[in-house]
């Protein structure tokens, strides 16, 4: 990979980490409002599928060995496993799928088509099917506390972070076309 790839994935793992500690609690369901979905959801437009799934793998592996990069701060394997750990996981497919399917260009259209009907179903899913278990619940009562109170909110998630990578790509686009970037 190129310096700048790896300086890319940095800044994502960053923003990612950062965007755990933005979290709210929402009464009535143990999920967290946070920022963590726009920045998945810009991961997946500015990066390739591969540089994705490694972007979101080292942000797991990190809360895995007991950094405090989980929502609220939260870490170890005891994050993963609880009721929103489903949600985690579905980051790590999500992202590099979002990817894959973006190709090489980001339009503002594909990109909220991508984030708003492939990426928030996948991580949807792998949340509502882990809490459903975890907890012992039916998949819909799972889906009622889980996703219903959050998918405007996603949403609004989704075209915050689709604008800010149409402009990201348009911006280092025209860095490597005047020469600014240095691939080595």
């Amino acid at each position: 990979m190129k310096t700048h790839d790896l300086t890319k994935m940095a800044i994502c793992i960053t923003l990612l980490c950062i965007s755990s500690y933005v979290s709210f609690p929402l009464p009535l369901s143990p999920v967290m409002i946070t920022t963590q979905t726009i920045i998945i959801n810009l991961i997946a437009l500015i990066l390739t599928p591969k540089q994705a799934f490694v972007t979101v793998s080292l942000y797991i592996i990190m809360g895995l060995i007991g950094l405090p990069v989980f929502s609220g701060g939260a870490s170890g394997l005891a994050k993963i496993l609880s009721p929103t750990g489903g949600f985690i996981m579905g980051f790590l497919i999500a992202a590099p799928l979002m990817s894959y399917v973006k190709g090489e260009c980001v339009h503002l259209k594909s990109a909220l088509c991508i984030t708003i009907l492939i990426g928030m179903p996948i991580i949807y899913l792998f949340g509502t099917y882990w809490m459903s278990l975890n907890q012992g619940i039916g998949i819909y009562d799972a889906f009622k506390v889980s996703v219903i109170p959050f998918v405007l909110g996603d949403v609004v998630k989704c075209v915050i972070a689709s604008l800010v990578a149409v402009r990201l790509t348009k911006r280092v686009n025209q860095s490597v076309f005047r020469g600014h970037l240095v691939n080595e």
